[in-house]
């Protein structure tokens, strides 16, 4: 089910104009209480399939869970301590995890890389739907990595929290609660990390 109204407004100052699903999208920590449903989930899954990897190895994994069940508790507790404090609203968790190997056995140097891809065109089909994904990198790898039993090759990637726009800021903690109510998002310019030529 759709649900597209939020209720903080971000303005982002871009200095070209790109698509309004890239513009608008943005990581809160507060979600509404209305639960994503597996069949968006599996929306959202399907659009990472299709994501570019190289050779078209797709060697990702993915682990999620819905609130209230045992997979998602599970999650919860391999977050690290800042993300576990503020995330508990949040319907959905999952862990994103990537194979290190190719077929042949040597590494696949561009695996992480590619779980990037996938995350990225899932957050992009996820903003279409109102729906609202803040990815972290704070979590226990080698717990989780042992927790759901992950291959020897595999590795622990990121967390990501996943729900529909329009959550209570003052469920937050005060410092997040002002970082999440700030109007301005906030990126370098592109002169800082864009080079026609040699680096600087």
């Amino acid at each position: 089910m759709e649900k597209t109204e939020k209720s903080i407004n971000k303005e982002t100052p871009v200095s070209h104009d790109i698509h309004p699903l890239i513009k608008n999208r943005w990581s809160p920590r507060v979600f509404d209480e209305q639960m994503v449903s597996e069949e968006d989930m599996k929306t959202l899954f399907e659009a990472g399939r299709w994501a570019p990897s190289s050779n078209n190895l797709q060697p990702w994994a993915i682990i999620w869970g819905e609130k209230g069940s045992e997979t998602y508790e599970r999650i919860y507790n391999v977050l690290s301590d800042f993300n576990q404090g503020w995330v508990k609203n949040a319907p959905i968790l999952l862990l994103t995890a990537y194979n290190t190997k190719n077929p042949n056995g040597n590494e696949n140097f561009h695996a992480l890389h590619d779980v990037g891809l996938f995350m990225a065109t899932l957050s992009i089909q996820a903003q279409s739907m109102g729906i609202a994904v803040h990815q972290m990198g704070g979590v226990k790898h080698q717990d989780a990595k042992k927790e759901f039993n992950l291959p020897e090759d595999y590795h622990i990637a990121t967390s990501a929290a996943i729900g529909f726009y329009g959550g209570d800021p003052d469920k937050l903690p005060e410092d997040l609660k002002e970082s999440e109510l700030e109007e301005v998002r906030k990126r370098k310019d592109q002169k800082e990390f864009i080079f026609k030529g040699d680096f600087k």
